[in-house]
């Protein structure tokens, strides 16, 4: 039997070979969306998650180090400062391990885990901050990285925020891609700002080869940039969760100059959008790509001329798989609401009828029921059997239950659950709630001999605070 010879794609159609992690950065790919309402417009994506770190970030990271190497800042086996929202940190913590320094990075904390155990896994040093704090607060992240920076003899401190080779690298690099990408025909670019390289860079290319095309901003609600570009001021900043873009002060590096309009992107439009674009296109981005892309939306449907318009997938959404792309989390976050019905049962996070609670059962093993808990990154779980709540089993159970004795582990669930279960109606008040609470239980919601759900005290607090966002 003859097998026939595998075919070959000409050597012409296949990617380069690279000598280093570090040349695959850049040369990403433009998607045109075809799924979502662009409205009379052709809407790109360019996929700076492809980078090797996965980010846009990856460029200027590149960019600013080996700018500090030609200049002699940066001495072999130096250390690296920064203060960074996350993948100005990922970027900078791969070249750094390429290039053998040592790294440094101040985040604030309101960062993805993901980011953090990446930035870790690296071998990046990581000092989280309070992100709930403005500049010249000694809390702020850049104000603790420059502290820093001036007490370790010999560090270098990036600060993208006043470093020319961040825009540079969009000005050299990103920019030249998108022209000869979208064949020299460009109309409006949508961008967010968090450092404005990205922006400033390609204002600069684009002023040079195509003066016509338009500049869009993308900004988070609670962002000051916004205002500050329509009105030439701006008030105090608030807060939103996007990361990575928005600002409470004027990036020194940013060119507003091409910005022709603003849009003001909610939270919650943001991840939405985002999950939009991996349901209808495939491509799992991050926050600030929910935010780019619900205003490049906005921007082409508001047409009434085609236009040939670019925004970016600026990192990827594997970095925030625990936090937009997780109901449990937009729920905590007051950002996804289930039906309501207007009584405690609103405040179960994890409804057990709708198949979303965790559970054990009484036959299982203690080490199982552990690691369940760690899994789902929670401290308790009610015990079913068949229909029916028996008990809860919690981790002072577990302690009590193999402290001494590790061979415990290996106990069924019944000889250490406890069978004091607080049970309440659905028709309880808040008050009810409370005193079991003060009676040192957790809420055990049951309807007719249904069990619903768990509410414990941490579920409480988050129903206040959504109650205080909403007012």
């Amino acid at each position: 039997m003859t097998v026939p010879s595998p075919t070959l794609a000409p050597a012409a159609s296949l990617p380069p070979r690279s000598r280093s992690v570090l040349e695959m950065i850049g040369n990403t790919p433009l998607l045109r969306v075809r799924h979502l309402d662009t409205g009379p417009c052709e809407l790109y994506l360019k996929l700076e998650n492809q980078n090797p770190a996965g980010s846009i970030k990856d460029r200027v990271a590149l960019s600013m180090i080996e700018a500090a190497e030609r200049d002699g800042r940066l001495a072999p086996g130096g250390t690296i400062i920064e203060a960074t929202a996350g993948n100005t940190g990922l970027g900078l913590a791969l070249v750094a391990s390429q290039k053998g320094y040592r790294l440094i990075l101040v985040v604030p904390d309101k960062m993805s885990r993901e980011k953090v155990l990446h930035l870790q896994a690296l071998g990046a040093q990581v000092i989280l901050t309070r992100s709930d704090v403005g500049k010249g607060d000694p809390d702020y992240y850049q104000d603790r990285a420059a502290k820093l920076a001036a007490t370790i003899p010999g560090a270098f401190y990036i600060d993208q925020f006043n470093n020319a080779a961040n825009p540079l690298a969009h000005e050299t690099g990103t920019g030249p891609e998108i022209w000869a990408q979208m064949q020299q025909e460009v109309d409006a670019v949508v961008v967010g700002v968090g450092s404005s390289g990205t922006l400033s860079g390609l204002s600069r290319f684009f002023g040079r080869v195509s003066p016509h095309t338009e500049f869009v901003l993308a900004d988070p609600q609670g962002s000051i940039l916004a205002d500050h570009i329509e009105h030439g001021h701006h008030g105090a900043a608030g807060s939103w969760l996007v990361e990575g873009i928005g600002e409470d002060f004027i990036p020194p590096l940013a060119d507003f100059g091409k910005v022709g309009r603003s849009y003001r992107i909610s939270d919650r439009e943001s991840f939405d959008t985002a999950r939009e674009l991996l349901r209808h296109e495939g491509i799992l981005g991050g926050s600030s790509t929910g935010t780019l892309l619900a205003a490049a939306l906005q921007y082409c449907r508001a047409q009434t001329t085609p236009k040939r318009v670019v925004t970016f997938v600026c990192d990827s959404g594997n970095k925030y798989l625990s936090k937009m792309y997780n109901d449990f989390w937009l729920f905590d976050q007051g950002l996804h609401q289930p039906p309501q019905v207007g009584n405690i049962t609103d405040l179960i996070a994890r409804r057990h009828d709708h198949g979303h609670s965790v559970v054990c059962h009484p036959d299982e093993p203690l080490t199982v029921v552990y690691q369940r808990m760690r899994l789902h990154d929670v401290s308790q779980l009610p015990v079913i059997d068949g229909d029916r709540v028996i008990g809860l089993i919690d981790e002072w159970d577990l302690l009590m239950s193999v402290h001494g004795e590790p061979e415990n582990f290996h106990q069924p669930v019944f000889t250490a659950m406890s069978s004091n279960v607080e049970t309440i109606s659905p028709r309880a008040s808040l008050q009810d709630l409370l005193l079991v609470f003060n009676n040192g239980h957790i809420a055990v919601v049951i309807e007719r001999d249904r069990y619903l759900g768990l509410i414990t005290q941490s579920d409480l607090l988050t129903y206040w605070r959504q109650r205080v966002g909403a007012a």
